[in-house]
């Protein structure tokens, strides 16, 4: 597409005359990331700076002995605990759930201490990450008889994490269950606020089922409840719309769309936004003219908008520009960039991180520096991610030192911290490259931030030590991460045994697997009351 071409698409997307962008109800992050609407929603309490729960993680981390009793680690480090600092303690110990569970059971019997419906909520998230549900639905019930009530949040994190492993039946059991447990739960006599409050749940229910790939279940559940249990809305369609283009059912995305209208519910810009991420994110933009068909079906979306009265916002034409960027045509980028501040549509967060990725994957790094002053200037905080794209470039270029320099200046300026993501790039670029010095500094790094390491990071260096038939250093790690609570790879295990075998070292697999059985036999009984069960995939 030419520069004349471009321009005409962006001008003709801006006859409406401006106004306020309209803030919706539901806010979807899938129109820049493959993110969704309920990660809008704060469940569980957030990372805060705390020195007291950094220093009492990283001694847990440790000097905590899997095999013994949480107590006499903390009792030698006298700490009076609060809620504060419980929370920030387990989001920091958030990739180790046996030490993170531990240290949750150890708070409780503590004088002048008692949990939270946050707490356990936290806790909750934490060991659903690891398919403990048994654990999560003892705590719940734990909750019930301790008189702390279980909230939509609960259950929500639960819900989140049966269906990311593939439980959606359990799921929608434990939707159903919420009644026996939440107070104020919607019955037939409603009033409008608990109606919304009905709406959201069903919306939350569904776009978890869309996000993790779901979007028949949520279909079959939409069909059998609507008109019964409630009233669907354009959030509602808007949510599955999205869940069928996750999936590339374009299809069934677009009979629900049309099952909207025709029902008498006009689609907003978020609806409108789901329909162009889901044409425009996925598909293939190479050769040219595929990019060049895409484009112009976009064009075509924005035509309908302007028919409807519907007027674009900063995540329609973020959208755009992620398109332009994965076509890799930093000038398009840039020049869409510039008509949008022209027209007063301030960048976003995504707009600006799409434009740098572009620019430096092109290999145009000082236009994205430059960039990245503009952003700052403007009062757009750089995430990690944006950073991110540098790291992915210096990757390529096996630019050691100004990978190394970014990540020191991100670090002096305390702007923001690496994220997991972060380091993981950097640990495979500095593995590649069999610079175990830096891989050293960077994992001790890490962990000393309570970034990580995470399952991603473990993987890379322990199939790393086995392709050098580096075994024990290997096993070291398998070990370390087994007794956090991180669960290995199918494809870890493998490699490990297989590993061993052919370097005929049967006997110290077998040594590895008894530890791993004895540890989980001393964990389960230490919490024999919580239905632990063994760490597996």
């Amino acid at each position: 597409m030419n520069h004349h071409h471009l321009h005409m698409f962006l001008t003709m997307s801006l006859r409406l005359p401006h106004s306020r962008i309209t803030h919706t109800l539901i806010q979807i992050r899938t129109l820049c990331s493959s993110s969704s609407p309920n990660e809008t929603l704060t469940l569980t309490p957030t990372f805060k700076p705390s020195p007291d729960a950094d220093r009492l993680s990283q001694i847990l981390i440790h000097h905590h002995n899997p095999f013994h009793s949480m107590e006499s680690s903390l009792q030698l480090n006298g700490i009076t605990l609060s809620h504060f600092l419980v929370h920030q303690t387990l989001i920091r110990l958030k990739h180790t759930s046996k030490i993170a569970f531990s240290f949750f059971r150890w708070a409780q019997t503590h004088p002048n201490y008692t949990h939270t419906t946050s707490t356990y909520t936290l806790i909750i998230d934490i060991l659903g990450k690891v398919k403990q549900f048994d654990t999560c639905w003892k705590l719940i019930t734990e909750m019930d008889s301790k008189g702390i009530n279980p909230s939509f949040a609960t259950f929500y994190v639960l819900i989140r994490r049966l269906v990311s492993a593939g439980l959606t039946k359990q799921a929608v059991r434990a939707f159903d269950d919420i009644g026996c447990f939440v107070g104020n739960v919607v019955n037939d006599d409603v009033d409008q606020e608990q109606m919304e409050q009905q709406v959201d749940d069903f919306c939350y229910l569904f776009d978890t089922l869309c996000k993790y790939g779901y979007p028949k279940v949520a279909a079959e559940m939409f069909n059998k409840w609507k008109g019964w249990r409630f009233k669907p809305d354009v959030k509602m369609y808007t949510v599955l719309i999205n869940g069928w283009w996750k999936v590339k059912n374009g299809k069934m995305a677009e009979r629900f769309f049309n099952e909207m209208v025709a029902s008498g519910i006009e689609p907003n810009v978020v609806t409108y936004n789901v329909v162009l991420n889901g044409m425009c994110r996925r598909v293939s933009l190479h050769p040219e003219e595929r990019f060049e068909r895409t484009v112009e079906r976009a064009r075509k979306v924005f035509d309908e908008m302007a028919e409807r009265g519907v007027q674009p916002d900063v995540t329609s034409y973020s959208i755009l520009l992620h398109v332009y960027s994965r076509a890799h045509k930093p000038d398009g980028t840039l020049e869409i960039l510039k008509m949008m501040k022209d027209r007063g549509i301030h960048p976003s967060l995504a707009s600006y991180t799409s434009v740098v990725k572009c620019l430096c994957s092109c290999g145009r790094v000082d236009d994205a520096y430059r960039l990245l002053d503009e952003m700052v200037q403007n009062g757009v905080t750089p995430s990690a991610t944006t950073y991110n794209c540098f790291f992915k470039e210096y990757r390529g270029r096996k630019d050691v030192e100004s990978a190394l320099r970014l990540f020191k200046q991100m670090k002096k300026d305390s702007v923001l911290i690496p994220d997991t993501h972060t380091y993981n790039i950097l640990l495979g670029m500095f593995i590649k490259l069999d610079r175990f010095d830096l891989v050293k500094e960077i994992w001790d790094d890490m962990k000393g931030n309570g970034s990580g390491p995470d399952l991603d990071s473990y993987t890379l260096l322990v199939h790393h030590l086995c392709d050098q038939q580096k075994w024990q250093e290997a096993c070291g790690y398998f070990v370390e991460m087994i007794e956090k609570g991180i669960l290995p790879q199918k494809v870890t295990f493998e490699t490990l045994y297989r590993g061993l075998i052919q370097a005929d070292m049967l006997r110290t697999w077998r040594r590895l697997k008894k530890k791993l059985d004895d540890e989980f036999v001393s964990f389960s009984s230490e919490f024999e009351n919580y239905h632990i069960k063994p760490y597996k995939r």
